[in-house]
């Protein structure tokens, strides 16, 4: 536990409970936030505290929205600036500090893991809540490992990197969805997602069975969009909605594209793929009827 500063620089009468988590990514923008948070209250400017570590007031954004990570020095003399004294608050805040600049499990697969994916799959580690809406395929942490090999093929030949990328995708859903406190998840699919034969149907009735399973976690709904429901709101394409309880951030818009992606975090922009979501959740299928539409395809396959 960290207490927060004050608009003098003591101790204010809360406290931020900073919770474990494995994922860099997310102790960067937590402590980002808290150093944020301490300056505003010191009413130091972005060029001030750039002065004092040798840096532009850009590094220091950077370091407040946690896109990079803390050097120690950086830490202790920005925590002097605020006007934090207390050695015990000193000491917690670059112990996170260090924890948030160690790699993460992923930087195993660097070679395969492109730098424009590397910040979703830390927010993903963490993430209370996973919203998804998908056009194309089933969604990477629903796909059986057949299923996401031919997924991995259409883009990729070569057979060690497809190994290895299938290796990633499959390390993902164990961090994801076998921790201690799995993130509730809540997928809709285009039917056309279902109706693909990637891999052959042979690997797609695998995969629809893997679906029907994973509903009936109490953290996973799966909602199927039919053909017959014709044009709904999610025409705009894939996305993906994260929310963090327990941590001091904002909810993360996550949009990909083929060679790129964009995490945006502003309001206005969370806020209009968030009323999507609701939209799109309203006009599928109700989950008991979409197990059952998975039911029935499965038969049909």
């Amino acid at each position: 536990m960290v207490t927060t500063a004050g608009p003098l620089g003591g101790p204010a009468s809360g406290a931020t409970a900073l919770p474990a988590t494995e994922s860099p990514t997310v102790l960067r923008m937590v402590l980002g936030a808290y150093l944020r948070r301490l300056r505003e209250a010191s009413r130091i400017s972005l060029d001030e505290a750039g002065y004092v570590i040798r840096a532009s007031r850009s590094k220091v954004t950077k370091l407040e929205t946690g896109r990079v990570g803390f050097k120690d020095r950086d830490i202790t003399d920005l925590l002097t600036l605020y006007g934090v004294t207390d050695e015990t608050e000193r000491e917690a805040l670059r112990g996170l500090a260090a924890r948030a600049g160690s790699p993460g499990w992923w930087h195993d697969y660097a070679d395969v893991l492109p730098s424009w994916f590397d910040e979703y799959v830390g927010l993903e580690l963490a993430a209370s809540e996973i919203l998804a809406y998908e056009v194309q395929f089933v969604p990477g942490l629903l796909q059986t490992e057949d299923y996401a090999r031919a997924v991995i093929m259409i883009g990729y030949s070569n057979p060690k990197e497809i190994r290895r990328r299938v290796d990633l995708r499959m390390a993902r859903q164990h961090k994801v969805l076998d921790r201690s406190s799995p993130p509730i998840l809540r997928m809709v699919l285009d039917e056309a997602v279902l109706r693909r034969p990637l891999g052959g149907r042979a690997v797609l009735r695998t995969q629809i069975r893997r679906l029907i399973e994973l509903s009936e976690r109490p953290n996973v709904t799966v909602q199927v969009i039919p053909f017959q429901a014709g044009g709904h709101a999610g025409a705009g394409g894939s996305f993906s909605l994260l929310s963090f309880e327990g941590f001091d951030l904002p909810d993360v818009v996550y949009l990909e594209q083929l060679t790129s992606a964009q995490c945006h975090d502003k309001p206005a922009i969370v806020k209009g793929y968030q009323a999507v979501m609701e939209r799109l959740r309203r006009e599928a299928l109700a989950p008991t009827n979409s197990v059952k539409t998975l039911r029935a395809m499965l038969r049909d396959a």
